[in-house]
């Protein structure tokens, strides 16, 4: 009797992939979850097609507006890819292993680097790499923005109001709730 090899199920491949992706970007996510959002983007709508385009820039306005931490993404990618494997439940399973991927490698690398990084305050190394993450994480934020603009806008006044709103943002001192609100309103009534 020859030896069968099993594959397995979709739905274990599914959760593997979510752990692989998530697992990964968590330890690329300096500065914050939506320091990847550029990658994760690519894996979850063109890779494993996850979600769509539109859904993607959704789930982050959702994960933006919504009160807790901002890689609420990450749950909700996980949800949606559990889905289509596992029902509600699979999605369910889907939103907690992501999560728990995303989370616990970011945490134990930095309890690790904790542990001998005050030890090292005057030390010469700890000032280049304290001085070289500013630009760094400066850079990926700027990619995650130019990323969700191509993902959420589909057309030109859509890219228009983008701009406004972002020079609003960086030229004045008024509240991004009220461009917010104000944005949403443009988008409820159809003019982007």
């Amino acid at each position: 009797m020859a030896a069968t090899t099993r594959r397995p199920s979709r739905r274990v491949s599914t959760y593997l992939q979510l752990i692989a992706m998530f697992g990964a970007l968590s330890l690329m996510s300096i500065g914050g979850g939506n320091a990847v959002l550029p990658d994760m983007h690519l894996q979850a709508v063109r890779q494993h097609h996850w979600v769509s385009d539109t859904q993607f820039a959704d789930l982050f306005s959702i994960s933006q507006t919504t009160p807790g931490p901002s890689i609420l993404i990450v749950g909700m990618i996980g949800y949606a890819a559990g889905l289509p494997v596992g029902g509600v439940l699979g999605g369910l399973v889907g939103g907690l292993i992501a999560t728990v991927a995303m989370v616990i490698p970011a945490a134990s690398l930095v309890y690790a680097i904790t542990l001998f990084w005050q030890k090292a305050e005057q030390s010469n190394w700890r000032i280049a790499v304290e001085k070289g993450f500013a630009p760094l994480t400066v850079g990926l934020i700027l990619a995650s923005s130019l990323v969700m603009s191509r993902a959420a806008d589909h057309g030109w006044r859509a890219y228009l109001l983008t701009a406004v709103c972002t020079l609003i943002f960086v030229r004045t001192k008024v509240n991004p709730l009220i461009v917010v609100a104000v944005a949403g309103v443009i988008g409820y009534f159809g003019i982007v």
